[in-house]
């Protein structure tokens, strides 16, 4: 590297990013990243570790990392979760190793979360992108939930009632993106230009866990 490039900075390698991806239920979060994994984007996508038995076509390892309970417990007694919290009375958390890999891979770190895990991993890495995917209007949330029909009405309206909370959370964020009706691709666009744009940021900084 030449005199001039080293002093402007140039030819340097952008460092490693973790962004989180949360919102509310509804909000198409899954959706979201799994365009993203269609579209070949370079990124370490981060699998949720749960205690939940898995569903009817669910895979270890590529939907969620299952569990027992004693082992999920026995790995946050010993500090090998990121994070972790009871969502819906089941276990959830992101398992630390795993990131950790990818960041010393050099790679981006890409994780779905609920609005409280959210909370954890940016007390934890300040330096984390946080994105909030929402939808157009509170009425287009309540029809996405409905039309899951996977819940009692009471767990969906357990369910709307902490979504419209989470709303309220929205400047907590870095950025906001609007997952409109049969616009998915716009949304993945927005996610992906956030995260070119933190990659040109004048000052980086590394992450450590």
């Amino acid at each position: 590297m030449n005199r001039f490039a080293e002093s402007a900075g140039l030819g340097h390698e952008p460092l490693p990013l973790v962004v989180v991806i949360s919102g509310p239920s509804g909000a198409g979060k899954d959706s979201v990243v799994q365009r993203m994994k269609e579209r070949g984007c370079p990124f370490h996508f981060v699998v949720t570790a749960t205690d939940r038995p898995p569903r009817p076509g669910e895979v270890h390892g590529r939907d969620y990392y299952f569990y027992p309970t004693e082992v999920f417990e026995r790995m946050i007694a010993n500090s090998e979760m990121l994070e972790h919290a009871i969502v819906y009375g089941q276990l959830k958390g992101i398992p630390k190793a795993h990131v950790q890999e990818a960041l010393d891979s050099g790679q981006d770190v890409v994780m779905r979360l609920d609005v409280q895990g959210a909370d954890t991993v940016k007390s934890m890495i300040p330096e984390a992108i946080t994105v909030f995917l929402t939808v157009e209007s509170e009425e287009e949330l309540v029809a996405r939930l409905r039309e899951r029909r996977t819940e009692s009405p009471e767990a969906l309206q357990h369910r709307l009632d902490m979504a419209r909370r989470e709303l309220g959370r929205i400047p907590d964020f870095d950025y906001t993106v609007v997952n409109r009706h049969c616009s998915l691709d716009a949304a993945v666009d927005d996610v992906v230009a956030i995260i070119r744009a933190e990659h040109c940021r004048s000052v980086q900084h590394k992450i450590e866990l």
